[in-house]
């Protein structure tokens, strides 16, 4: 079934990670479109500084901002209710928040495995819980899962991560199988950004079994791969929701690479890592 595009004017929109790169982008682009926010980050200053951005530029959009740490289970529960019971006008969710962890599978602790988790895929699953009734209660909705170029392809240093993004890529793809098969009126789409020029790979977690030697080489060569401009891609997370399209590659990379571990399952990343293994060195 074909749904109709969605109506951003007039609903409401939750963004986590709202404050800076795509997540901040995100809000900006549904605040043009005429749609009230509700942002969500653990940056305070950060979220402070978008929130009065929209103000100036976008006045008559209402918004709402919760500083939480996502990996704090009973602190985002309670924002979670909250939202849920003062904004049952939500109409999207976009689930854009999002951390790393450097290290193979052995360095990384259980800990750090089970923070990362939490925040990348826990939470999304959680606050679908939560908002999708009240979309479905409205009459139209979407949810935006950004899951990532490694919820297609599952490089070696990245185990963590890969984890939290091919689940949440399975998520979206059976959640949305059901609401069509139900022909509920809220749609799933999920997004595969390839190198966007975002502070993740920044602010990863380095594993403490890692020598810093070669974290700081992964470093540099990711940095070198996060070329696509953050806004740009946010405009078209935002399109594709209000297109409801099932799921978005976004960059030359990430459209590649989902073409190469099609064609080749089990070697795509002798391929791929000798791209890498030339861009660090430039």
């Amino acid at each position: 079934m074909r749904r109709p595009q969605l109506v951003v004017a007039g609903g409401t929109a939750v963004v986590t990670g709202a404050a800076g790169g795509m997540g901040e982008h995100i809000a900006k682009g549904l605040a043009r479109r005429g749609a009230d926010l509700v942002l969500l980050d653990r940056d305070a200053a950060g979220l402070d500084r978008v929130v009065a951005d929209i103000g100036r530029e976008t006045p008559g959009a209402g918004v709402t901002p919760f500083v939480v740490d996502l990996a704090d289970r009973t602190a985002t529960d309670e924002v979670i209710a909250a939202i849920a019971a003062d904004h049952a006008d939500v109409t999207m969710l976009f689930n854009n928040a999002g951390v790393a962890v450097g290290g193979r599978f052995g360095q990384v602790s259980a800990d750090d495995f089970d923070w990362l988790l939490e925040i990348n895929l826990l939470a999304p699953i959680r606050f679908t819980r939560a908002l999708l009734p009240l979309m479905l209660s409205n009459g139209q909705g979407q949810v935006v899962n950004t899951s990532s170029l490694f919820g297609l392809v599952g490089p070696p240093g990245q185990s963590a991560y890969c984890t939290s993004k091919f689940g949440l890529r399975g998520f979206s793809e059976s959640l949305r199988s059901e609401l069509e098969a139900e022909a509920a009126p809220v749609g799933v789409t999920v997004v595969h950004p390839g190198g966007i020029r975002t502070n993740i790979a920044v602010n990863a977690r380095v594993a403490e079994g890692v020598d810093p030697e070669e974290a700081e080489r992964n470093k540099r060569a990711f940095a070198k791969m996060l070329s696509y401009p953050a806004d740009r891609a946010a405009e078209e997370i935002v399109d594709a929701a209000i297109a409801r399209a099932p799921r978005l590659l976004i960059g030359k990379d990430a459209k590649a690479l989902d073409k190469l571990a099609r064609l080749t399952p089990s070697h795509y990343w002798s391929l791929m890592g000798r791209a890498m293994a030339l861009a660090a060195k430039r």
